[in-house]
């Protein structure tokens, strides 16, 4: 049972073995500096997070093509359980103390460590300079807009850098949220932008009238390997500090295997691919309008 003093949680997917080991390990971060906040965790395998009492993981079979807009799932199951929900990639780290009073978190809606108004993300589109790929993921996104009577050009719709963010619920705007990111989702990867739930994100939070604020997010002390580089490069962080968690990271992410399992490996994501992608046409076909044309 929650207890009603616990107002919030943090949340991710964790799905195969690497992803599984790596939110274990996030986990005990969670435990260690944050002890009285639940973890909410979906996975192919919740049962191997049973021996973590600060998790609560839920089974979870993949519904997206390339799982990134599976996170909608994970944000509704913890939601359906706190107040507020803090979303972290599996991979990334908590490194410090976290407090139980961030004011960030109080104020409803979505709070991102890192967003922008969709002018900006695509100012080089809309200067004549972007290249293919942002081109296309413009494409993809303006015509989704458009589908939902929104306009990127509009100062109030934004994009999330999805790998940390929080939501608080909002009088049922969330809700709303949650559903249109539903929607949008499947139009994102018929056609081919998988990666896209930033975007994706903010559509959702536009047309659901719910509020995308920046914040520093303040009380979140945090390890993910390319921000980390970032760091160091101008000189915000030290390379020695941080080793630890690289050294682990890469680990666990990226273990050595032989030729067989890195052959198997491919061929099972393969077939994951080609059935999601079969799968996801076929249910769309249910609102023909609004995919397809």
């Amino acid at each position: 049972m929650v207890s009603e003093e616990r107002k919030f949680c943090f949340c991710t997917l964790a799905f195969g073995k690497n992803y599984r080991n790596l939110a274990l390990l996030l986990a005990k971060d969670i435990e260690k500096y944050s002890p009285s906040t639940y973890f909410v965790i979906l996975s192919d395998r919740p049962q191997e997070f049973s021996k973590q009492s600060n998790v609560l993981a839920f089974k979870h079979i993949q519904n997206s093509v390339k799982l990134y807009h599976d996170k909608r799932f994970v944000l509704a199951k913890a939601l359906s359980l706190f107040h507020s929900c803090i979303y972290i990639d599996a991979d990334m780290r908590i490194v410090a103390p976290v407090p139980q009073d961030m004011k960030w978190l109080q104020a409803p809606g979505i709070v991102a460590r890192s967003c922008d108004i969709m002018r900006k993300k695509y100012a080089k589109v809309f200067a004549g300079t972007a290249d293919g790929k942002l081109y296309k993921k413009f494409l993809v996104t303006d015509k989704a807009a458009q589908k939902l009577n929104l306009y990127l050009e509009n100062q109030e719709v934004k994009f999330i850098y999805e790998y940390l963010f929080a939501v608080t619920k909002d009088s049922g705007k969330e809700l709303e949220f949650l559903k249109h990111w539903e929607r949008i989702a499947p139009y994102f990867e018929l056609n081919g932008v998988h990666d896209g739930e930033g975007n994706a994100i903010g559509l959702a939070a536009a047309k659901a009238g719910l509020q995308v604020r920046w914040s520093e997010m303040e009380g979140i002390s945090f390890f993910k390997d390319r921000t980390e580089l970032i760091r160091i490069k101008n000189g915000q962080s030290n390379i020695q500090d941080m080793a630890v968690y690289f050294e682990q990271q890469k680990m666990l992410e990226y273990p050595k295997q032989s030729i067989l399992q890195k052959v198997a490996f491919k061929i099972s994501n393969n077939i994951k691919y080609l059935y999601n992608s079969l799968r996801l046409r076929i249910i769309t076909l249910r609102n023909f309008v609004f995919y397809y044309q």
